[in-house]
C-alpha cells in the first residue's frame, strides 16, 4: 500500500519554524515527508534535516520521495530520543524541530497494522514493527486493573472498568485476537445510550495504540530535550492532536518560560485549527 498522508498545518508549521537557509533542522515524525520537502525546499546546499521515524515504510516513503535532496539524514528511531540522535550526529545545537504527534493516516489505513476500528484486522497497533508489545499482548495478558487504567487515562473512557471487565471475561475462552473482535465486545459493553457519541470503540482504541507506542508518558521529557537541543533564536514546533498529548506540550513550554523568565526566555503562540492543536515556541536566550 502506499504511504499516502496528508501533512496538516502545512503552511503554519513552516511558518512558525522561520527556517534559515543555512540551518539545521529536525523533523521527528518524518512521516511521509509532507513537512519535510517544505523545509527542504527553503534550505540552501549548506542546510540539514535530520528525518527520524520509528516506522520504517515512512522512512522508505521519505527517501523516494525526497531523492532529489543530498542534505537529508534519515534515521530509524524515535523522537523520545532525540539528543541522544543529534549528540551521536556531532550536532551539538539545531535551528529548528518539528513533533507532529499521533498516528498517521497511512497507518490507520493500512488494515495490518491494526490502528482501525473500522476493519477486521490483526491486533496490532505498532508504529515501528519491530517493536515486541503489541495491541494483543496487551488485551490478552494484561490484568483487569492495568487494562481500566489504560483504557480511562489514555482513552479518557468512563466506561473503562465495564471494557476491562468484559475483555478478561471473554479472554478466559479464547484470545481475543483481532479489531473485530474487540469492537464487538466494546459495543457489547457499552450503554445503547451512549454510542450516538462516535463511534464506541474510538476511545479504547486510542488508548491501546498509545500504551503499545508508549505515546504519552516520555512526552514531556521528550520536550524537554528538544528545548535544550536548540540554538539561541531556535523554534519547536508540536502538533498535538488529542488533549493529553496538549496538556503534556503546554506543561512543559510554562515550565521552561518559568525557569528561563518570559522577558528574556520564550515566546509563545498558540494556534487552532479543526481540533488539532498546533504549539510553537521561540527560544531567545
Amino acid at each position: 500500500m502506499e504511504f499516502n498522508h496528508k501533512s496538516v498545518l502545512l503552511e503554519e508549521c513552516i511558518q512558525g519554524l522561520s527556517i534559515k537557509p543555512d540551518g539545521i533542522y529536525v523533523d521527528g515524525t518524518m512521516g511521509g515527508a509532507g513537512h519535510s520537502k517544505k523545509i527542504l525546499e527553503r534550505l540552501s546546499k549548506n542546510g540539514r534535516l535530520i528525518g527520524i521515524d520509528r516506522d520504517m515504510d515512512a522512512l522508505e516513503t521519505a527517501k523516494k520521495r525526497l531523492q532529489e535532496y543530498q542534505n537529508v539524514t534519515y534515521i530509524h528511531g524515535n523522537h523520545d530520543d532525540i539528543r541522544k540522535i543529534i549528540e551521536d550526529l556531532k550536532i551539538d545545537k539545531v535551528d529548528g524541530i518539528l513533533l507532529d504527534l499521533g498516528v498517521s493516516s497511512y497507518q490507520i489505513d493500512e488494515k495490518q497494522r491494526g490502528f482501525s476500528y473500522m476493519s477486521d484486522s490483526p491486533l496490532d497497533m505498532r508504529m515501528d514493527q519491530t517493536a515486541e508489545l503489541t495491541a494483543s499482548k496487551v488485551i490478552n495478558q494484561y490484568s483487569e486493573q492495568a487494562l481500566a487504567g489504560i483504557i480511562y487515562e489514555y482513552g479518557e473512557e468512563r466506561f473503562s472498568r465495564q471494557i476491562a471487565k468484559e475483555i478478561c471475561n471473554r479472554r478466559k475462552k479464547k484470545q481475543i485476537t483481532t479489531t473485530k473482535e474487540l469492537v464487538e465486545i466494546i459495543k457489547e459493553t457499552i450503554p445503547f445510550y451512549d454510542k450516538n457519541a462516535g463511534h464506541p470503540a474510538k476511545r479504547t482504541f486510542q488508548a491501546i495504540r498509545i500504551e503499545v507506542n508508549n505515546e504519552i508518558k516520555p512526552l514531556e521529557n521528550t520536550i524537554r530535550q528538544a528545548i535544550q537541543c536548540l540554538k539561541p533564536e531556535g523554534r519547536l514546533c508540536v502538533i498535538t492532536f488529542h488533549s493529553l498529548e496538549d496538556r503534556a506540550v503546554k506543561k512543559i513550554y510554562t515550565e521552561a518560560t518559568r525557569k528561563m523568565q518570559l522577558s528574556k526566555g520564550f515566546s509563545n503562540m498558540c494556534m487552532w485549527r479543526k481540533n488539532i492543536r498546533k504549539n510553537y515556541y521561540q527560544k531567545t536566550n
